[in-house]
C-alpha cells in the first residue's frame, strides 16, 4: 500500500512536471517577447547584476550633437540633421543605393555603442563600426548610381537593421568583404576570417526574435566590440554573438562609426553614445 501510494504521487508528480515544461516550451514558441526569466534578487546571497539603464551615459561620449552634423561625413544629397536625429533619406527620384555616413572625429576597436534607430518604409539601414572608408567595392554599382565617391562607402563589420526584411535585423553582417553575413541572428558563431566560420550554439528562433524589432518606430541598440567578440543587443534582447579569431581579419581593426541607408527607405539615428576603451 505504501509503495503504490509512493509510485502514484511520483507519476503525479512526474506528470505535473511535464505540463509545467510543456506549456513554458508552448507560452515561449507564441509570445518570446513577453517570456522573461524572473529571478530573485539574491540567490543563497550571490546577487543579480543591476539592469542596464539605456539612457545611462556615465564614461561615454556623444558622437551627434542633435544639431548638424559637425564631425560626420556623407554625401549631402542624403543625409541631413531633422529633429535632434541624423537622417537618411533615399527616394524613387533620389535614389542612394549603399549610402553611409561616417564619423571622422574618432577610430575605435574595443567599446559599448548604444544608439536609438528607426526605419520608415519597406528599406534598411545597419550600424558600421571599426570600419574604413576609400575602399575599392565588391559588388557591381548599377549605372544609374555611378560615379561613386568611396569616401562615403563604408567596409567593415555591421549591425544590421533591416524591421520590414524577415531575417536581417540584429545579425552580424562584414561589409564590402567576401565574409558578409558570419552571425544570423540568434546565432554564435566562431570563425577564423575568410577561413571559416561555425555555429556554436543558438540564442533563440531567428523568427521568435523577430518580434522584438519594432517597425516605424524607434529601437534601442546595443553594440559590444571586445577583442574578436561582439555582441548585438536589440531593445534588451541579445541577438546575435561572433567570434573572429584572426588578428589580422577586417573585423578586427581599429575603425569608424558609421550609418548606412540602401534602398527606397528613410533613416533615422539619435542619442548615438560611445564607450571607448582602446
Amino acid at each position: 500500500m505504501i509503495l503504490n501510494t509512493f509510485f502514484s504521487l511520483q507519476k503525479r508528480s512526474l506528470s505535473a512536471i511535464t505540463c509545467l515544461l510543456l506549456a513554458s516550451q508552448i507560452g515561449h514558441a507564441q509570445a518570446p517577447s513577453s517570456w522573461h526569466t524572473k529571478m530573485p534578487a539574491s540567490i543563497y546571497g550571490f546577487t543579480q547584476p543591476a539592469p542596464m539603464d539605456f539612457n545611462d551615459h556615465e564614461g561615454y561620449v556623444s558622437l551627434f550633437n542633435g544639431k548638424d552634423l559637425t564631425g560626420w561625413d556623407g554625401n549631402p544629397k542624403f543625409w541631413r540633421v531633422e529633429d535632434g536625429a541624423i537622417i537618411g533619406e533615399s527616394t524613387p527620384a533620389n535614389p542612394s543605393g549603399n549610402s553611409y555616413i561616417a564619423y571622422k572625429g574618432m577610430e575605435a576597436k574595443d567599446f559599448t555603442l548604444k544608439f536609438e534607430i528607426k526605419v520608415d518604409g519597406d528599406g534598411g539601414s545597419g550600424l558600421q563600426y571599426r570600419s574604413k572608408t576609400g575602399v575599392p567595392w565588391l559588388s557591381k554599382i548599377p549605372a544609374n548610381l555611378q560615379p561613386v565617391n568611396l569616401n562615403w562607402m563604408m567596409t567593415g563589420p555591421q549591425a544590421d537593421f533591416w524591421p520590414s526584411a524577415p531575417y536581417w535585423t540584429g545579425q552580424f553582417y562584414s561589409e564590402n568583404t567576401p565574409m558578409r553575413i558570419l552571425a544570423w541572428r540568434g546565432q554564435v558563431v566562431e570563425g577564423y576570417g575568410t577561413k571559416s566560420k561555425r555555429l556554436m550554439g543558438n540564442i533563440g528562433d531567428i523568427m521568435d526574435l523577430a518580434q522584438y524589432v519594432k517597425k516605424n518606430d524607434w529601437n534601442e541598440y546595443t553594440v559590444i566590440a571586445r577583442g574578436g567578440v561582439f555582441i548585438h543587443i536589440l531593445n534588451g534582447q541579445l541577438m546575435a554573438v561572433m567570434v573572429d579569431d584572426d588578428p589580422t581579419s577586417s573585423n578586427n581593426q581599429s575603425g569608424y562609426i558609421g550609418i548606412e541607408i540602401e534602398s527606397i527607405t528613410k533613416v533615422s539615428v539619435r542619442n548615438i553614445w560611445i564607450r571607448k576603451l582602446d
